[in-house]
């Protein structure tokens, strides 16, 4: 891989980022709802109304607001939030971690298990086991994560008690260093099992698909005509079918994220989720517009490290 390539692609972040911050600044402004009565109230007077908007600058036009907003980025600041009060750095940081935790909890799921069910399915092609693994992804890829959460919290929170229904930790029983750890652990079980299911279904079926078709290439005969064990096959056809898988989990976080409010919001995770939501409620317009750019700033590197990732999976990609 030459510099010049990762140099190109470095560049075409910058505008991606502009495209995004123009994008997402005209929707967030233009969407039903004024900040103001959201944050006052319907009854206050012209006075004051007139004042929280000097106040947050909405009273000027939507191209000077635009402008200055950009200005703050350039400089790394991104505003101040409405409600909190506080800079959005500092509100979008507190919430991060939770929903980072539960992100990558979800994808490492749903890939590990994507690919050993696939892997399963494919070996055991039209039979039982791969009836059996193809309906379970067919059932959990048609499942919407909000439904699928209520009945988790439902079944196995209230029903049988051995999960915690909400929260990130236990508030009855302040724990410290691996008790804590553990609680935290045993609260994330379901809302990251929840979130790994849309995406386990659809690894397990790519990768069923890319084995399947490995397995059928003159490479995979010849292997198995020179007395090499079925399990090697399997694993150089799976090398193989790598590239589209790797190119599914990097452009699927999106996705997750967007998955993760719906789940936070049920299992009231202390996430981005949750503050998506309230600053929905609230039209907190600079906590909105950060979290906007950070999950799209969090896409556009995902991909990149996507095409990074190719060349070490397959020799034969070279960027130049």
């Amino acid at each position: 891989m030459s510099a010049c390539y990762l140099l190109r692609r470095l560049a075409q972040v910058v505008p991606a980022v502009a495209g995004i911050v123009l994008l997402a600044f005209v929707v967030v402004h233009t969407a039903p709802g004024d900040p103001v009565l959201a944050l006052a109230g319907e009854h206050g007077d012209a006075a004051y109304y007139a004042f929280m908007r000097q106040k947050f600058g909405l009273d000027r036009p939507l191209p000077e607001q635009l402008l200055a907003y950009a200005t703050r980025l350039l400089h790394g600041d991104l505003g101040l939030s409405y409600v909190h009060g506080r800079p959005v750095a500092d509100v979008v940081s507190e919430r991060l971690p939770a929903t980072l935790l539960l992100m990558a909890t979800a994808l490492t799921l749903s890939s590990a298990a994507g690919v050993a069910l696939g892997v399963l399915a494919a070996r055991r092609a039209d039979r039982a086991a791969d009836f059996v693994v193809r309906t379970g992804a067919l059932l959990a890829h048609a499942t919407p994560s909000f439904w699928l959460a209520q009945v988790a919290a439902i079944t196995l929170a209230l029903g049988t008690g051995l999960f915690p229904v909400q929260g990130l930790t236990d508030a009855r029983r302040p724990w410290t260093g691996g008790r804590y750890l553990l609680d935290v652990l045993h609260h994330l079980v379901l809302p990251a099992l929840v979130l790994a299911a849309g995406e386990l279904a659809l690894m397990t079926r790519l990768t069923r698909a890319g084995v399947l078709e490995g397995l059928a290439t003159d490479y995979a005969r010849t292997a198995r005509a020179k007395g090499l064990p079925d399990s090697a096959v399997v694993r150089h056809a799976l090398r193989n079918a790598m590239l589209p898988l790797v190119t599914v989990i990097g452009g699927r976080v999106g996705m997750v994220a967007t998955g993760a409010v719906l789940v936070e919001t049920v299992f009231a995770w202390p996430g981005l989720g949750q503050l998506m939501l309230s600053s929905i409620q609230t039209r907190d317009v600079p906590v909105l517009l950060g979290m906007f750019l950070l999950v799209s700033a969090a896409v556009i590197m995902a991909n990149l490290l996507t095409d990074l990732t190719y060349a070490w999976l397959d020799p034969r990609v070279r960027y130049d």
